[in-house]
């Protein structure tokens, strides 16, 4: 495995995009400047927030920390404007409403110097509506080579993520044109070309269950998921075993979202997703603006 030669000067850009979360803000940048790695940045891009998330960036008088605003354009065009504008060898991503334990770029460092990772992330503890909750088994993070397994459910958490920025030039950027799973879409480009590193420790808290929250407030989400499907299939690089993988759970989405339509009357859409598949299947190049 060829991995970064990290030294202890490794400098780590944390990239934060937020949008209205004014009241979640403060507890995942204090989670930032309590961090004992000392060597980072912090860009935050506020993506054209209406509450009050400008006066609490205010209050916060660092000069390691970068404030940019853009109109909002979604947590993809965030991230990639926030990454663009950064510096470090070491990009490490935290979503506004989540928080890093204080030793988290630290341990995840030595861990990623340790075994020769380009992408690790941590294990996390969940928070649903102020409580905590287990996690079910078929969350647990794996480690290793797992683009199969990938194909399923996403499998890295943003705010568990830490990259070198020779794998961002690899697999990036996130689809700006998925107002959704676009991690889902990132992180199957990532495990088809890179193994991941775990720390298998909970060093990242994640906050849930709320209606603001993209996977409560964008629909259809199994249809981004077909995106991501048709891209990665179209996009070359997969041998015969993960063509055929990737085609089964694309049919399998397919199937679940066309049944969804008919039942809502969507007879059109239905049929035009399955068009979208059987062109896959065949080998056909699809339009994936369609």
């Amino acid at each position: 495995m060829q991995g970064l030669t990290f030294m202890d000067d490794t400098f780590v850009s944390i990239i934060l995009p937020t949008y209205n979360r004014a009241g979640f803000l403060p507890t995942a940048l204090d989670s930032v400047f309590a961090q004992t790695w000392p060597l980072w940045e912090l860009v935050v891009i506020d993506d054209g927030s209406t509450d009050g998330t400008e006066a609490v960036l205010d209050q916060y008088d660092d000069p390691r920390m970068v404030r940019l605003r853009q109109e909002n354009r979604g947590v993809s065009a965030a991230r990639n404007t926030g990454i663009r504008a950064s510096s470090g060898a070491m990009i490490a991503l935290l979503d506004s409403d989540d928080q890093w334990l204080p030793d988290k770029l630290e341990r995840q460092l030595a861990y990623m110097r340790r075994h020769g990772y380009d992408i690790c992330q941590t294990d996390e503890i969940w928070i649903r509506n102020g409580r905590r909750v287990n996690q079910k088994n078929k969350y647990a993070k794996p480690e290793g080579w797992f683009f199969e397994e990938s194909l399923k459910m996403c499998l890295i958490s943003p705010s568990c993520a830490m990259f070198t920025r020779r794998a961002w030039a690899d697999i990036g950027p996130f689809d700006e044109a998925m107002p959704s799973c676009e991690d889902y879409d990132m992180w199957l480009r990532a495990c088809l070309r890179y193994p991941v590193g775990l720390v298998a420790e909970p060093l990242t808290v994640k906050h849930g269950g709320r209606p603001d929250q993209l996977s409560n407030c964008v629909p259809c989400a199994d249809e981004h998921r077909i995106r991501a499907l048709l891209k990665i299939l179209q996009g070359g690089g997969l041998d015969a075993r993960q063509r055929a993988a990737a085609l089964d759970e694309l049919e399998r989405k397919v199937a679940i979202y066309t049944q969804g339509c008919e039942k809502r009357g969507r007879t059109e859409d239905a049929q035009r997703v399955w068009n979208l598949f059987c062109m896959a299947r065949e080998g056909k190049e699809v339009p994936l603006n369609s």
